[in-house]
């Protein structure tokens, strides 16, 4: 429901009254600050306190945090000012009774976002500081002002290639028209404001319904002519006979053609756009009556209205993006963030990469993602139909039935989640992540029968989990790919709540189909290696995922990674899930989803190399495995299980292994010894790890080691060290499970859990007989690190090889423009173009660069430069190189991709 109307016009050019001023004047009256009653603070902050209209309980516990970190802050660069006012926004955001919005806070104190966010998170000086609740405050803000930022960037880009200076108040009374109309949608149509792909959407359809509105005059020539004549707004009568209660706008009102252009324009696909504003836009403009308008709305009207939407989420006002108002703009240091621009080639190249901004990485991505599938159907394929038809039970029905059961309740979940119009782009998504379900499982389905020479695949096709987790893997890459599931905060939600309560991240997806993460996590790797077509980004999501279940996600109770594990143990051997004598051995195995969904699948017995023994006070990964020696036959165990704790341990070394190298590089030794009480907590002490984090356990074990062998390291040490890792969030030492479902700091949990579980153990590392140190794992690289960067061929520094994703990827399709991109083994023109590029190297003629374009204008070209001791292209090699990469890749029946560096 939007915001009651207040009586209050807000001018656009002044900075609104504080919140507390629209309420009645006698309750102004009773809660207004008394410097009397805080005579025994300072009067500028009481002052600062009273502009800010806080309560006096506010103005008390703002203080009294101020005192807490008072002389933690002394080194602190910022003025006292500017730490009050962060004091106040981390009270009145535990106390939620903020009476001032962000942007009233930030002019008092002088500060703009960015450098306001560095400093509240500065101020946590201790465990307890600065609460979880105050850290998911600052971390939507961040992003929320992100997110805004670079869409006003490509709305100020826009609006240039848009609209003619013809008369400039004009113009700048129609933008600032259409940007505020933008907002007041965005705060309406989207319960999640921070996302980046469907806000982007709505700020096309809110160009749209503005430029066909704008006198012609007002339009450079594109958009001009791009307006359809046959679908001008309808006239005052046909508005007056149009129902107010319709919800849905007509398709006829949607100037496609205009919509279209935007859209090519902004690398935006066209029919998502239609769908935003059929679905979410024209409700947006039903609630203003605006639905058959010919003329722009009012400037006041919707200033007013988005005025109660700032007030009322109490944040940052978006329409001083216009202004360049000092509170919203873009530190210089910052800039390189949010416009990624790689450097020129060098000194005399004026030519430069377009920059990856995060609306044009997002575009991509999705452009990508739709390309790769746009030769799989919403249905099985031929292939796939003829497996399901090979197998005992057909699973088609089942197939069918799973997918309209998971498709209903995925898109009322992401309406609920996203926004209450946003069902229909739910099914959207959806209908998207069915096709790579389907693609990806007839891969893993080709590769399973070269694997197992057999073709009924029933006992796994019908398997529900099996295909749930595809399903589910298939929708996260989704997901991933337009920007709603995203790990800015290390994949935890900040706050200690449930991520399904806050936004789509991670694992809200399982909780949507109903799955464990550990049945999820058994396909993560299969999914990848299936789709050779997936993006950087997104294996590193994915492999992020799995990293998220190992570290706490599978730990959850009610995960049958716990059932696993008490079967292992009640064994009549208790053996070990994963033996000792592995962690020196690389990271090598054979099983795909299949075993790991179906095992163990089948009887029989294995023999299991025993444990080593590893000398005292010594790294086992110096010595060579001990061979495997006959053993008592014992049950087949699970491949998922055993397979789960090769990946856990050397996860969990990793990671202490960074830790150690930040807090411990005076003290090597103590490295194994903390490892090896790590890998015994792990091993027999997993209950320990029951709605914990892996880290937590690791942090213990540190501070316990350094404890006994009396090395100084605090807590307050290691946390501060943890925070600066990648991949972390201050909820895994801010909010532990203590006891009887309590949560406090991790200091606690030390003392009340740790502690008291391993005191035996911990005490044996002070004696002069300490346990054996446990082996050292082996770190692999990545499984998920693919050959698909470009490599450079070793005669020059400046061309570069890789190999072919998909034969979608045509060098007319690919960026750089400015540089010549050949595909050998596709056909991409006439066959004498690779004569005429060599002519062209050879030659030092130029004039052949631009007719290489077929049908463009041949331009006079700069130098070809390779930057290579002092070498041009003049000497023939790069000819010889054409015509080498062309000789291999038609005898390896390869596909390659190499660029020419050439200067526009």
């Amino acid at each position: 429901m939007p915001p009651k109307k207040r009586n209050t016009v807000v001018s656009q050019s002044k900075e609104p009254k504080p919140i507390a001023e629209s309420v009645s004047q006698d309750k102004k009256e009773s809660t207004e600050l008394s410097f009397k009653k805080h005579r025994d603070k300072e009067t500028e902050f009481v002052t600062l306190c009273k502009s800010l209209h806080v309560t006096d309980l506010v103005c008390d516990h703002a203080w009294t945090l101020w005192k807490t970190i008072q002389d933690s802050v002394e080194e602190l660069e910022d003025s006292q000012k500017s730490l009050w006012g962060s004091c106040l926004f981390a009270t009145v955001t535990d106390m939620d009774t903020a009476s001032f919005t962000l942007t009233q806070l930030l002019k008092a104190v002088s500060l703009n976002v960015k450098q306001f966010l560095a400093l509240v998170r500065k101020m946590d000086v201790n465990l307890d500081t600065i609460s979880t609740k105050v850290n998911s405050a600052l971390s939507h803000l961040e992003k929320k002002y992100d997110v805004m930022l670079a869409l006003y960037q490509r709305f100020e880009k826009t609006c240039k290639s848009v609209f003619a200076s013809v008369s400039e108040n004009k113009e700048k009374e129609t933008i600032r028209t259409c940007w505020t109309m933008f907002l007041l949608a965005k705060g309406r149509a989207l319960q999640m404001e921070d996302d980046l792909v469907i806000s982007f959407q709505l700020l096309l359809c809110t160009l749209e319904f503005c430029i066909k509105r704008c006198p012609p005059d007002l339009l450079q020539p594109l958009y001009k002519s791009a307006i359809s004549k046959v679908q001008s707004p309808p006239g005052r009568t046909a508005r007056r006979s149009q129902s107010k209660a319709k919800s849905r706008l007509p398709e006829s009102e949607v100037d496609l053609q205009l919509l279209k252009t935007l859209c090519q324009e902004n690398d935006c696909n066209s029919e998502e756009v239609k769908n935003v504003y059929q679905t979410s836009f024209s409700a947006f403009l039903d609630s203003l009556d605006l639905s058959g308008s010919a003329h722009l709305p009012q400037g006041k009207g919707l200033d007013q209205q988005y005025q109660e939407h700032y007030l009322k989420s109490r944040d940052f006002d978006g329409r001083l993006f216009l202004d360049g108002d000092e509170t919203v703009l873009v530190p210089k240091v910052d800039m390189s963030q949010v416009e990624r621009t790689p450097k020129k080639m060098s000194d005399e190249d004026s030519t430069l990469i377009p920059p990856q901004t995060p609306i044009r990485a997002a575009m991509t991505s999705i452009q990508q993602l739709r390309g790769d599938l746009t030769s799989s159907g919403d249905q099985p394929s031929t292939n796939l139909a003829t497996y399901f038809k090979n197998c005992t039970v057909d699973p088609t029905q089942d197939v069918v039935k799973r997918l309209e059961t998971f498709g209903e309740t995925f898109s009322q979940r992401f309406g609920q989640a996203v926004g209450p119009h946003c069902v229909a782009l739910g099914r959207q998504r959806f209908n998207l992540g069915v096709k790579l379900y389907y693609k990806i499982m007839e891969a893993m389905l080709k590769s399973e029968e070269k694997r197992l020479s057999v073709q009924n695949f029933s006992k796994l096709l019908n398997d529900s989990t099996f295909h749930t987790s595809l399903l589910a893997c298939a929708l996260e890459v989704v997901m991933a790919t337009y920007g709603e599931s995203s790990f800015k905060t290390g994949g935890y939600n900040q706050g200690g709540g449930d991520a399904t309560e806050r936004n789509m991240c991670f694992p809200w997806i399982l909780d949507v189909v109903e799955l464990t993460a550990f049945d999820f996590y058994k396909v993560i790797e299969s999914f990848i290696k299936a789709d050779p077509t997936l993006s950087k980004d997104i294996v590193k999501h994915l492999e992020t995922c799995e990293n998220l279940i190992m570290e706490r996600i599978a730990w959850r109770t009610g995960s049958p990674l716990f059932d696993l594990l008490r079967q292992e143990h009640e064994g009549e051997t208790a053996e070990q899930v994963e033996t000792t004598a592995n962690f020196s051995q690389p990271l090598q195995h054979n099983h795909t989803a299949a075993d790991l969904y179906l095992s163990p699948v089948r009887p029989g017995l294995r023999v299991l190399p025993p444990e080593t023994a590893a000398s005292p006070n010594t790294q086992a990964s110096s010595q060579p495995p001990t061979q495997p020696v006959s053993q008592p036959a014992r049950p087949l165990k699970s491949n998922s299980l055993s397979l789960f704790y090769k990946k856990l341990y050397r996860l969990a070394y990793t990671r202490l292994k960074m830790l150690c190298s930040y807090l411990l590089s005076s003290h090597p030794e103590l490295e194994p010894i903390i490892w090896t009480l790590f890998q015994h907590t792990l091993q027999h002490e997993h209950e320990l790890m029951r709605d914990r984090h892996l880290d937590q356990l690791m942090m213990c074990a540190m501070y316990a080691i350094c404890k006994v062998k009396t090395v100084d390291l605090r807590f307050k040490t290691i946390v501060t060290a943890y925070k600066n890792m990648p991949n972390t969030s201050q909820d895994t030492f801010k909010h532990v499970l203590t006891t009887d479902g309590n949560y406090d700091s991790i200091i606690v949990f030390y003392n009340l859990v740790f502690m008291q579980k391993l005191k035996t153990n911990i005490l044996q590392y002070a004696s002069t007989r300490p346990p054996t140190l446990s082996p050292i794992p082996q770190i692999p690289r990545s499984p998920y690190k693919f050959p698909n960067s470009p490599l450079r061929v070793p005669v020059s520094s400046n061309v570069y090889i890789s190999p072919m994703k998909s034969p979608r990827m045509s060098p007319g399709m690919m960026t750089p423009r400015s540089r010549m991109l050949v595909s050998i083994g596709e056909p991409f023109g006439l066959i004498n173009r690779f004569q005429k590029i060599n002519q062209m190297v050879n030659s030092g003629d130029r004039s052949f660069k631009r007719s290489l374009d077929l049908g463009s204008t041949p331009k006079p070209l700069k130098r070809l430069r390779f930057d290579m001791d002092g070498q041009d292209e003049g000497d023939g090699r790069f000819g010889m190189i054409v015509d080498m990469i062309f000789a291999i890749s038609k005898r390896m029946d390869l596909f390659f991709i190499y660029s020419l560096h050439l200067n526009s």
